[in-house]
């Protein structure tokens, strides 16, 4: 099953420059959206926070209208709306009801939750079934397919013939023969000789892709800086791990992937390997030949396979992207809004998962988000989000979002899961809105039963107001033998009853030895990095450490 998919052309948006972004290219959208309640000024550095993943979310790299995801190829389009869709769909058993996930009463269900399947299954349906919106009438909704209002503020017009196709310019057919030992020197070589101009190189790979497709510009966000140094990180991942086709081939996968939620095709790689061999022969200094293009050309064609591949693999089980009609917007603390999301179609997730979010009011910037409950029995979802200095995203979810506005979700991601199985017991460490992953792994261990594990959980956060859960998993606690709940602050004036008072690795250090344990962290990045280091030093081995720093990195490349 192929992933090309319908994309109708852009049209300019008449909508005017949105606050937080320089002068130049509009964010669709703008007009269509109410004001803010607040708008940053500048992207400026920001601290990471627990469900906004550092490093690629809201993190200290700042937020930037680059968005995420850029992949290997520098790809990051916007997602084109479908007119129909036939996937053949492979829907597992639906997960159980879980007992602390009930929703507040009187929300509209979303879609039965099913377990997700990675990698995809194949497809063994006989014929094609249509993805449909389950909402499509829904009271407020601002977006429900082809020409509504969302689609005609992001400046996509309501006709369905396919564009023509975009073919290379200048570039031979890719090479199927894959790069050698002697290949991989040339590039490495290539890229030592770039590195000192890596951002203008990068600058000029998107100015040649734009000047000869020029109707590929609206499909990239108006920022491009982060765009082009994640490029270039690519890239020399792609060159490091080329030896090892395994290595390679998990890198690229999952890059592929995610590459469909932003309309990624398979004819795009084609144009984008041509304009990047361009880009690096003007740049690649005077060892640049003809050996060093072949080898170039070679690397790229296995590249486009692998993430084509991917992409593939999972069209045949799940849409490219998902909408989510929210249904409550509940503000916890004064930074932190919870958000109960409906889902158009089932969404499979695990407890500890992330997706990808992207708002209408910042189209094409995707940020990661952890995953506030378990699966549910009616479907429903949960997003913990803290707005953060300078983070355009978390503040539109946190200060502008409402109920009837709709996002759109990525895929479940992440291995921060519980192998039920192995019956370990667990040592849970959640740092302010980080707590949510934390209290649906819980969640879980509730629904399919302890089976005679211990579950340690530590909820951290700098003053006693913003422990928003404390009082819902004390609870929970009070239910259920095999679970501790400790609170933990790091300023002790006003802390609750029975909390514990310093930084929070240090006091799960207080309890050690861990040994046996499996540990899940889920908090501000230099938490979870501090935590990993104590908690090997208290008997918890580095393969019992579970977070997803690392494969929310790979989101944001």
């Amino acid at each position: 099953m192929s992933t090309r998919q319908l994309v109708l052309e852009s049209r300019p948006s008449k909508a005017g420059v949105g606050r937080g972004t320089a002068a130049g290219p509009v964010q669709p959208g703008a007009e269509a959206a109410p004001p803010a309640r607040s708008a940053p000024a500048e992207p400026a550095d920001e601290p990471p926070t627990a469900v906004e993943q550092p490093g690629a979310g809201e993190s200290g790299a700042g937020e930037s209208a680059a968005g995420t995801g850029a992949g290997a190829l520098g790809l990051t389009p916007v997602p084109a709306v479908p007119a129909k869709p036939t996937w053949a769909p492979v829907v597992p058993p639906a997960v159980a009801a879980l007992p602390v996930a009930s929703g507040p009463a009187g929300l509209p269900a979303g879609p039965a939750p099913v377990t997700p399947v990675t990698p995809a299954a194949p497809v063994t349906a006989s014929a094609p079934v249509s993805f449909e919106p389950l909402f499509r009438q829904a009271p407020a909704l601002n977006w429900v397919g082809p020409d509504d209002r969302w689609t005609r503020a992001w400046g996509v017009p309501a006709a369905v013939e396919p564009p023509p196709a975009l073919e290379p310019v200048g570039a031979a057919a890719p090479v199927a023969e894959p790069p050698g030992a002697e290949d991989l020197v040339l590039v490495r070589a290539c890229l030592a000789a770039v590195a000192p101009d890596a951002d203008r190189a990068m600058a000029h790979f998107h100015a040649l892709m734009f000047l000869r497709h020029p109707e590929l510009r609206a499909m990239f966000p108006a920022a491009m800086d982060e765009q082009r140094t994640r490029l270039f990180q690519a890239l020399r991942l792609c060159a490091a791990r080329a030896g090892d086709p395994a290595e390679l081939r998990a890198y690229l996968g999952p890059l592929g992937r995610r590459h469909r939620k932003y309309g990624a095709l398979t004819r795009h790689y084609a144009s984008v390997a041509d304009c990047l061999v361009a880009a690096l022969a003007r740049y690649g200094g005077s060892g640049w030949d003809g050996r060093t293009e072949a080898a170039w050309r070679r690397l790229l064609a296995l590249v486009s396979r692998l993430m084509v591949e991917g992409a593939e693999e999972e069209a045949r089980s799940a849409p490219p992207w998902w909408q989510a009609e929210v249904v409550e917007h509940r503000q916890a603390t004064r930074d932190v809004a919870v958000l109960t999301l409906r889902p158009d179609q089932a969404y499979p997730f695990r407890a500890g998962q992330w997706a990808a979010v992207e708002t209408p009011w910042w189209p094409r910037v995707w940020r990661p988000y952890s995953f506030g409950s378990a699966p549910r029995p009616d479907g429903l979802l949960t997003l913990h989000v803290k707005a953060v200095q300078a983070g355009w995203v978390s503040n539109a979810l946190v200060h502008r979002a409402r109920p009837g506005d709709v996002l759109r979700l990525g895929a479940a991601e992440g291995a921060m899961t519980v192998d039920h199985a192995a019956g370990r017991d667990l040592l849970c460490l959640g740092g302010g809105t980080g707590i949510g992953p934390v209290a649906a792994l819980v969640e879980e261990v509730a629904e399919r039963g302890a089976a005679g594990r211990r579950v340690e959980v530590f909820y951290g956060a700098r003053r006693a107001a913003e422990l928003y859960r404390l009082e819902e998993l004390r609870e929970l606690a009070d239910r259920h033998s095999w679970l501790t709940v400790r609170a933990v602050v790091s300023e002790p004036a006003g802390a609750p009853a029975g909390a514990l008072v310093g930084d929070l690795p240090e006091v799960a250090a207080r309890y050690a030895p861990w040994h046996g344990f499996a540990a899940y962290l889920s908090g501000p990045e230099a938490m979870v990095r501090a935590a990993s280091a104590v908690l090997r030093r208290c008997g918890v081995p580095d393969g019992s450490v579970r977070h997803d720093l690392a494969a929310r990195e790979e989101e944001r490349g």
